[in-house]
């Protein structure tokens, strides 16, 4: 029963890293409608740059939020000078251009920081262990499962319960209207993206002890991310959540229980679940 109750922890904790570096994704994908493949690239970034001044000296959470406004900075740049231009484009263009910064990306914390993976530091209060009732259990993945569900809580009430999350779906239902009663649709767009590409930042740095930081991270976890957004539902925020903690479930389970298979048996379900549900688990009410 404990191996059970262990493994569910520690799916939940990955699920979380997913949902938090994932629902940037959902918002400027599904919401906004583009299709960014560099959106790792901005996780990355921000752990990379939260490991140097860690090894600075810099503390953990100071590090953490100031990597995460770096990764949001850099992100507004790429939205207000490469994407915005694309927006009427269509997908393939903003799907070739952004694949090609991911490579960008890659080749630039390449040339600063090397080709061997980078650690980022915790802190002493999350290298330990916390007694829950029935054996010790990491307290980092505990701070991990706390986080997500904190950031869960006031991003659902930032998107689906405020003035903002109001006019960036009019802005982009219709720009032309949500421009002529007064909304500044360029500026809602560059702070969204901001906002997405500093969560990508900070679930890259929080989750660094569970998805590695490598040369190669913006590629290869790039699949994953995609899967939560789609299995989610495009631009469905309680479905990115929902999906991200099942992936994050079974994907744990699947590598516990089946080790020799356990990519071939996740990748399976998600087939078979999007042959299922080709929309998502929770579709918008415009693709049900």
């Amino acid at each position: 029963m404990s191996s059970f109750i262990t493994v569910l922890l520690d799916g939940l904790a990955y699920g979380m890293v997913l949902f938090i570096i994932s629902v940037g994704l959902t918002v400027t994908m599904g919401l906004m409608r583009i299709t960014n493949v560099a959106h790792g690239g901005f996780a990355m970034v921000g752990g990379y740059l939260a490991a140097m001044m860690i090894r600075a000296g810099v503390p953990f959470f100071p590090a953490a939020i100031l990597a995460s406004v770096a990764a949001g900075l850099v992100g507004g740049a790429v939205e207000m000078t490469v994407l915005r231009p694309l927006y009427r484009k269509g997908e393939l263009a903003q799907v070739l251009l952004t694949f090609g910064l991911t490579f960008v990306f890659i080749a630039g914390l390449t040339l600063l920081f090397g080709t061997n993976s980078q650690a980022v530091p915790l802190p002493d209060y999350l290298s330990g262990s916390v007694h829950i009732g029935f054996r010790d259990y990491p307290a980092y993945r505990l701070f991990l499962i706390a986080t997500g569900l904190v950031l869960a809580v006031f991003l659902w009430l930032v998107v689906d319960r405020s003035l903002y999350g109001a006019k960036l779906r009019a802005a982009v239902d219709n720009p032309r209207i949500a421009r002529a009663v007064g909304i500044n649709v360029n500026r809602l767009f560059t702070g969204t993206f901001i906002a997405g590409c500093g969560l990508a930042g900070f679930g890259g740095v929080v989750g660094a002890e569970l998805l590695m930081l490598e040369p190669f991270y913006a590629l290869k976890y790039l699949v994953v991310f995609l899967v939560v957004v789609v299995v989610g539902g495009l631009g469905n925020f309680k479905g990115s959540f929902v999906a991200a903690l099942a992936i994050g479930i079974i994907d744990t389970a699947g590598k516990f229980f089946f080790p020799n298979i356990s990519a071939y048996f996740f990748f399976s379900l998600v087939f078979v679940l999007l042959l299922w549900r080709p929309n998502g688990l929770m579709p918008a009410k415009s693709a049900a």
